[in-house]
């Protein structure tokens, strides 16, 4: 072998091994790790809000019959504990110079088999009541509700007196509540209240002087679910005709039958 041909061996090896690396195939990608999974909070925040023709509140109008804006929010832990804020536009008059309602409560949900059980507490605070000398409004009270399907039954009790009222402890109000979907987005409501009023806690009918001492309210109406909107129309009511307020300068009923539209919203 030549000097040439030694020189040209070692060339063409180096060739050889170079096409091979070309052609060679490429080391498959190592394969991609698994997504993590989402981490779930525990806990979460649900807000409300809603335009509505009147604001009864236990039957009786809380605006003098005039339009409320009402919302609030709730914030819930898994483990069934929450608190949440409410709140409303109410007459000034009725409320001794408060134009704002604001509930603040909080609870423990749990459920029994089927039963869903609710336990709370809720003050009604109304800012500025109590206004020129006249006695501050507000009102505690403890709660408990079972649920069974689309009903409930409430139990709410008076551990303070009874919205300022003095010497009204322990004024209590049952309640019943119901929701029956009969379409698509489309729901029949309905709920029958009695509040049951102690010791100085009365309300006299207009034209009457007779003190009573139970106001018994219901509700029968429907709700549909707009694009996320709830549309409403409500025919609400007691047995007794009551004034106060605004609707008292002019002994105007702020108790008797009417239908309350709304518009509401849930986020």
């Amino acid at each position: 072998m030549t000097t040439r041909s030694l020189i040209l061996l070692p060339l063409l090896t180096l060739a050889s091994l170079g096409a091979q690396a070309q052609t060679a195939p490429a080391p498959a990608a190592p394969a991609s790790a698994p997504a993590a999974p989402e981490v779930k909070s525990d806990w979460t925040f649900t807000g409300n809000a809603g335009v509505f023709s009147d604001y009864r509140f236990r039957g009786i109008s809380q605006t003098d019959k005039k339009p409320a804006f009402q919302g609030g929010f709730d914030i819930a832990h898994a483990s069934g504990f929450y608190v949440g804020n409410w709140n409303s536009n109410v007459d000034s008059v009725l409320y001794n110079g408060a134009n704002l309602e604001m509930d603040f409560y909080g609870g423990y949900k749990l459920t029994a088999g089927p039963v869903a059980l609710d336990f709370g507490a809720l003050y009604y605070y109304y800012p500025n009541s109590g206004a020129n000398g006249t006695f501050k409004i507000d009102n505690t009270e403890l709660y408990m509700s079972a649920g069974y399907g689309p009903v409930s039954v409430k139990y709410s009790h008076a551990i303070s007196d009874f919205f300022g009222v003095n010497d009204s402890k322990n004024s209590w109000y049952l309640e019943t509540n119901g929701s029956f979907e009969i379409s698509t987005g489309f729901s029949i409501i309905g709920h029958l209240g009695y509040q049951k009023l102690k010791n100085n806690a009365r309300v006299i009918e207009i034209g009457s002087t007779s003190l009573n001492d139970s106001i018994t309210d219901w509700k029968i109406g429907v709700t549909y679910d707009l694009s996320g909107f709830l549309l409403g129309a409500a025919y609400v009511g007691t047995n007794r005709d009551l004034t106060g307020g605004t609707a008292a300068l002019t002994n105007r009923n702020i108790s008797n039958d009417t239908v309350v539209l709304s518009v509401s919203k849930s986020f």
